[in-house]
């Protein structure tokens, strides 16, 4: 087993892969020597391989993660009492392309719902989406009569609230008109009910516009001011999409219909060493089969936006992607905020330093693949490939944005662990064994493992075949315990 690990050969610094304790000499994987440990060194945490000095910077992962505010002697930490971030605002870029490029492999089979469009679902479930925040307790309860109608081929009932759908402006109305139609017409939903009241800014007649393709035999509204007893004749139209769904079966379909999206959250030392990096190897394969996948959490691009920008498949989708940057940029400032104000207090317990730190960890998450397009926050997936979304770091924001994009299941990576789910199935990804193991009613797949021995792709395919489980009827934990719910960006003020 690896105890210490340099991921990149000019690396200065190494990462933990256990508790190590001063006076211990310790063989650093990677690199070929031994070091003398000359503190205790937590587990994800980093150690200097060499003497850095004062105004140096720091390399993990090949690049720049900070400067030394100190001279740190060899064989010692390095975390926040020594470090600070070397990122500032808005920067002009410029285009190196790479160039990757990927071979194609046939398409694998996994069985799920064809829907009118074309398009499939890898769930069969019946939705409630609210138009606005005062009818959630309408939803609820209908919700919770409709789980009677489980079984067979409907799979679920689902309501999904939230507080907004009025006293909103500009941006935010848009967010959440544009939020509500894409989950009314993803094709997880196998039967879709949008609950309105009746005198909202974002009412049914306005949302309807925004959903553009849908089934009219498998959406359907209720006003509630416009029915004398509105749970009444909400159980009668759940009634009529429960008996066309249960016509619905599972059928062979190509995993190039998938869309998978890719996000990380309470994130360790080793998420860039074990989990990030075998969702990037399973988003490769995905699209080496024509698939797609997602990635958003744009604040923690910064520090790493340079490698995907040269990844761009062309210099349209670049500049789309330093947009996608330097707008997120902007927006911090134009509150007064500072862009940096990351890592978590979680994420630097599990030994994430700075934001270039946690970027480089979390932008492994996009494989190798070249960026194929940069999507607007709420809009929807249409190109194969690996997709860049506007969205922020906020778990379920972010994961609620992949839904809303597209994604009939979220990768979910995370060090430190959490119990949340999205509209969408939520596979969590622990990046060490600790936490799956203590966790095990929160964690579906361990990529710890990958400390102890085997190959990065030998994980990665265990993915793959694991995400083709899912995708088959396979219930992640966030299902099985029943926590899934969403969450709409806001930007702006509340009238």
């Amino acid at each position: 087993m690896n105890e210490l690990i340099r991921i990149n050969e000019a690396d200065s610094v190494a990462v933990a892969l256990r508790e190590l304790t001063q006076g211990e000499r310790i063989n650093v994987a990677g690199a070929g020597f031994e070091l003398d440990i000359n503190e205790n060194i937590t587990m994800g945490h980093k150690v200097a391989l060499r003497d850095i000095h004062k105004g140096e910077a720091i390399i993990k992962y090949g690049y720049p993660i900070g400067e030394a505010t100190e001279d740190i002697k060899k064989g010692y930490h390095v975390h926040t009492s020594n470090t600070h971030t070397l990122l500032t605002g808005a920067h002009d870029y410029e285009y190196h392309p790479t160039n990757p490029k990927l071979e194609t492999h046939e398409s694998e089979i996994f069985k799920g719902y064809v829907r009118f469009n074309g398009k499939v679902g890898v769930r069969n479930e019946l939705w409630i989406i609210p138009t606005v925040g005062c009818v959630n307790d309408i939803a609820l309860s209908l919700e919770h009569e409709a789980k009677n109608f489980i079984g067979g081929s409907v799979e679920g009932v689902r309501a999904f609230t939230h507080p907004y759908g009025c006293s909103q402006m500009d941006e935010d109305q848009e967010n959440t008109r544009k939020i509500l139609a894409d989950l009314a017409t993803h094709p997880n939903a196998g039967g879709v009910l949008m609950l309105g009241l009746g005198c909202e800014n974002s009412g049914i007649d306005t949302i309807k516009p925004y959903m553009k393709d849908f089934d009219s035999e498998r959406v359907k509204f209720l006003i509630s001011q416009d029915v004398s007893n509105e749970h009444e004749e909400g159980m009668k139209i759940i009634r009529e999409l429960i008996d066309k769904m249960k016509g619905d079966s599972r059928v062979d379909c190509p995993v190039s219909k998938l869309i998978i999206g890719l996000k990380c959250g309470g994130s360790d030392g080793l998420s860039g060493i074990t989990a990030n990096p075998t969702i990037g190897y399973f988003s490769d394969l995905l699209i080496a089969q024509g698939g797609a996948t997602i990635l958003t959490e744009v604040p923690e691009m910064f520090g790493a936006e340079t490698i995907l920008m040269n990844r761009c498949k062309d210099e349209a989708t670049y500049e789309k992607t330093v947009h996608l940057i330097n707008d997120f940029k902007a927006y911090y400032a134009s509150m007064g905020l500072p862009c940096y104000e990351n890592p978590s207090p979680g994420n630097k317990a599990g030994g994430i330093t700075t934001l270039e730190d946690k970027a480089l960890g979390c932008t492994q998450k996009s494989g190798s693949a070249p960026v194929s397009d940069v999507l607007k926050y709420a809009e929807k997936v249409v190109t194969q490939g690996l997709n860049l979304l506007s969205a922020p770091g906020n778990d379920l924001v972010a994961s609620t944005a992949l839904a809303s994009a597209g994604a009939q299941i979220v990768l979910f990576s995370t060090g430190r662990g959490t119990p949340f789910g999205c509209p969408v199935p939520t596979v969590k990804i622990s990046s060490n064994s600790d936490i799956a193991s203590r966790k095990a009613n929160w964690i579906d797949f361990n990529a710890g493992t990958l400390v102890q021995g085997g190959t990065l792709p030998e994980k990665a395919r265990e993915l793959f075949e694991f995400v083709k489980c899912v995708a088959s009827g396979q219930k992640t934990r966030n299902e099985i315990n029943n926590f899934q719910g969403m969450a709409i960006f806001k930007t702006g003020a509340t009238l």
